[in-house]
């Protein structure tokens, strides 16, 4: 490894960040090394890594979680850092082309040549139905213009404006929790809203408190708290539930560095160091210090108003019940293997349950191991966090899916991969991408604490080789930016992994604004 000539400046830059020189000095040995692929070995199906649940299970699986809840220390853990930038991606596309937006000229555009101009007129035809229409028209209202009368008129100009900008709303730079998702005839809903809503139907203890904790940047965190403070006695009242909601952000000390096309430290106008978010792979540290044993992961923007919760509800209960369950055998397993009593039968049960209900394909070398070895890796394989991650077919939509994925040992597990991680100048490998049936929709309930009550250190269980390198661009110029192992990839690659299939109804989320105008989102 090559070693950069930092100046004093670099140094000073790197100690602001929270970071070591050698640690950036390994961030740029990954670049010049380049970021491995998986080695997928077939893609997760029902009856081979994924379960499917009967109605007679999912009865018993939900009895099983809401008799376990009241004595566990449940968190909801939502990521919710990001803007809502992308969201408004193709309006803000029109917005800074165009000195006025009107409908007829951007509707006979996006006829022709489809992309951000369809998606505009898409938007401009049906504005009044979504649910921050009435703040929007609200807002212009006070400075003397009439929405309504402006869309009958077909400009869209002041719309756009005070929709993205400052002037108004301000939602191109606003986070996507705090965005308004859904309408009720009380009022209409931010997608945190409807988080706290949902925790309380299956988050909250016997004693009705309702634990929630979201990542959130530091200059949102403001209106996040300004908003649960505008509503907690709302929603306490109508969910008999006594929230407490925690924040965090991600530490700038898991930020990157980001590189030139050669691998070399990339740097602004100004001659500084560029440091990049590494990712949702650094929330580990944050799910690390949370003060829970029964974690609920989803994303911020995968909510659903409240005809269609109950499905939501069901499924995350009978995911955790299957989690419940799961557990009691893994500390009946792990019972057995203590001491110097375990025998070989109990050897050769707790290896069946590790392959048939963990996804883990024995290494190559346990069939002729010595009892001592086999124990020995049984009883690491048990003792790891554990999580039950729901997974609904798939649609063709980029993005995360189950996998069979191949170790060095000659075994092999049950493994969430994202595209990025599948080297697409291999015919075999994008040829098993491409017979995945299933996709992850971020719906994970998991375990974090061992049989003895003691919280796991996750970081045990990333595999620190599943990075991501993208190519990115400043200021004109293109870089490479360096990501963490993803929070539900390689951050949780050695975690105890179970993968069951959850109806497509289960997910329903929002990465453009007209996402919103589908059935799903509309009252």
């Amino acid at each position: 490894m090559k070693r950069t000539q930092w100046s004093s400046r670099d140094l000073e830059q790197i100690r602001e960040h929270g970071l070591s020189e050698q640690v950036v000095e390994e961030q740029v040995a990954v670049f010049e090394k380049g970021a491995p692929y998986a080695e997928l070995e077939r893609p997760c199906t029902v009856g081979d890594g994924i379960k499917r649940l009967g109605d007679e299970d999912l009865d018993e699986y939900i009895r099983a979680f809401e008799k376990a809840v009241s004595r566990r220390q449940a968190v909801k853990f939502v990521p919710a850092s990001g803007a809502a930038t992308r969201m408004f991606k193709a309006l803000l596309q029109i917005a800074h082309s165009h000195s006025s937006v009107e409908y007829a000229e951007i509707c006979a555009k996006g006829q022709k040549e489809g992309g951000a101009y369809a998606e505009a007129c898409s938007f401009m035809d049906q504005v009044q139905q979504f649910a921050f229409y009435a703040d929007l028209a609200q807002k212009m209202g006070k400075d003397g213009l009439d929405a309504a009368e402006l869309c009958k008129q077909g400009d869209f100009t002041q719309i756009f404006e005070y929709l993205l900008t400052d002037k108004g709303l301000d939602y191109a730079s606003t986070p996507k929790g705090l965005i308004l998702f859904h309408k009720y005839p009380d009022g209409a809903r931010t997608a945190f809203e409807e988080h706290l809503v949902e925790a309380a139907a299956y988050a909250k203890d016997q004693d009705s408190k309702c634990r929630l904790h979201f990542t959130v940047s530091p200059e949102h965190r403001a209106g996040f708290e300004a908003l649960l403070r505008a509503r907690r006695r709302d929603y306490e009242q109508a969910y008999t539930a006594a929230y407490d909601v925690g924040f965090s952000r991600q530490s700038p000390a898991t930020d990157t560095i980001a590189v030139d096309m050669e691998n070399r430290p990339f740097r602004d106008s100004d001659g500084g160091l560029v440091f990049r978010p590494g990712g949702h792979g650094a929330l580990i540290d944050n799910l690390n210090v949370l003060d829970a044993d029964l974690v609920f992961i989803k994303n911020i923007d995968n909510v659903v108003p409240d005809r269609l919760k109950n499905e939501t509800y069901r499924w995350k209960k009978a995911l955790a019940g299957y989690l419940v369950k799961l557990e009691k055998q893994i500390r009946r397993f792990q019972e057995q293997l203590a001491g110097d009593s375990a025998r070989n039968s109990d050897l050769d049960e707790a290896a069946e349950f590790v392959e048939d209900q963990l996804g883990v394909r024995l290494p190559d070398y346990f069939r002729n191991a010595s009892s001592d070895r086999k124990k020995a890796f049984l009883t690491d394989r048990l003792h790891r966090p554990l999580r039950v991650c729901g997974m609904v077919p798939s649609t063709g939509e980029p993005g995360g899916g189950p996998f069979w994925v191949k170790d060095k040992e000659g075994g092999a597990s049950i493994q969430i991969v994202e595209s990025a991680q599948i080297d697409p100048d291999s015919p075999r490998q994008q040829e098993i991408a491409k017979a995945l049936t299933h996709f992850n929709p971020v719906d994970i309930v998991a375990s974090l604490r061992d049989a003895n009550n003691r919280p796991f250190d996750l970081h045990r269980y990333v595999d620190d080789q599943a990075v991501f390198i993208s190519v990115k661009s400043k200021d004109g110029r293109e870089l490479k930016a360096l990501e963490h192992p993803g929070l539900w990839n390689g951050a949780m690659a050695g975690w105890n992994t179970v993968f069951v299939e959850v109806p497509l109804i289960t997910f329903n989320p929002v990465k453009t604004v007209n996402d919103l105008l589908r059935r799903e989102h509309q009252g």
